[in-house]
């Protein structure tokens, strides 16, 4: 379906884990904290990435190893293998050491939070290949589905201090950290889910559950009047800047967050937190605080029923930040999002 949007060309610079019921406890665990500064964060994502490397072979460490620049940063898709093809070390080729290595290295890369939202795609991606026909390998036929088929790489030599790039994918799902020193970003990235709900050992698992339910309690808060603002004249059905879209950008469009009470902007500031704080909470606050400081040209636009468990796309956009939030061929059951920063997605203002 086309977009009724004008999209205007800019210049612009610009992993798995095996999901079990138990992660939330392996994260705590693992998790360095919200306490450590950048510079700590940085350093201990690094240490991990480097202990990962000590377990592979000379074999293992030349696919999970990329040059900085190149191709492969934009190798990233909400599309299966082989449909998309992904290169790097893929997790259906690991050891159980190695799996909990890379384990390891999310922990620390992500928040808790984060961490939970990426292994539930994950396992919603193993519900996907029981329910199929397809095997997790796709039988060599079709699309390939599960918690194996996700693939890690490193862009540049992991430091403490010079720019590289942390990068975990597969389907729906598209991590892009990249890191120097004192500062990192997660854009862009693609959390998706498919199923968006599903059973595990009996607990109800929404992976971007969170997402959903604070759009719709924010648009139901709007009156009448910031309604009409934030609802969009034209039809929008799919991601306007997904994968594929580095370097565009897009009018702003629906109700500034000034014309929002201070109430419905700490509820449009906790939506965009479900993005923004994937990230470590070193890197996470300090994002936050970027974002917050500029409602005036912060935008909420929603198109579509403003009834929870309707399909409804919906967009926040600000000077730093697009969200898009994208249910796909009008089912609930199947969500594409996108986070981007268009003045710092790979890093472009700070990996030189």
């Amino acid at each position: 379906m086309s977009v009724p949007f004008r999209i205007a060309t800019m210049t612009c610079l610009a992993v798995t884990v095996i999901a079990a019921a138990t992660l939330p406890a392996q994260r705590a665990a693992t998790s360095p904290g919200p306490s450590g500064s950048q510079a700590d964060v940085t350093a201990r994502i690094t240490t991990s990435a480097q202990a990962l490397l000590t377990k592979l072979d000379d074999a293992g460490r030349a696919k999970v190893q990329f040059p900085f620049e190149g191709p492969q940063k934009t190798r990233w898709s909400n599309l299966p293998s082989p449909m998309f093809e992904r290169r790097g070390l893929l997790m259906a080729d690991l050891t159980p050491t190695q799996r909990a290595a890379v384990k390891e290295l999310l922990a620390v890369a992500l928040s808790r939070e984060g961490y939970r939202k990426v292994t539930e795609i994950m396992q919603g991606d193993e519900v996907l290949r029981k329910s199929s026909s397809q095997g997790a390998r796709g039988g060599g036929r079709g699309p390939a589905f599960g918690e194996d088929q996700y693939y890690l790489a490193f862009l540049g030599t992991p430091s403490a201090t010079a720019p590289w790039m942390l990068q975990f994918g597969g389907h729906h799902l598209a991590i892009n950290l990249t890191l120097a020193g004192t500062q990192a970003t997660m854009a862009p990235s693609l959390p998706a889910a498919q199923p968006a709900t599903f059973t595990v050992e009996g607990r109800t698992v929404r992976p971007l559950g969170n997402e959903n339910d604070k759009a719709f309690a924010l648009i139901n808060a709007l009156n009448a009047d910031q309604r009409s603002q934030a609802i969009l004249s034209s039809r929008v059905a799919d991601l306007v800047l997904g994968p594929g879209h580095d370097g565009k950008t897009i009018q702003p469009e629906g109700i500034r967050a000034t014309a929002l009470s201070a109430a419905q902007q700490t509820m449009l500031w906790e939506l965009v937190r479900e993005w923004a704080g994937i990230i470590n909470d070193a890197f996470a606050e300090p994002r936050m605080a970027e974002i917050r400081a500029r409602p005036a040209d912060t935008y909420f636009a929603w198109s579509g029923p403003t009834t929870n468990g309707s399909a409804a796309y919906f967009r926040v956009q600000g000077p730093t930040l697009v969200i898009e939030y994208a249910p796909q061929q009008g089912s609930v059951d199947h969500i594409h999002t996108i986070y981007r920063d268009p003045t710092n997605d790979y890093g472009a203002k700070f990996a030189k």
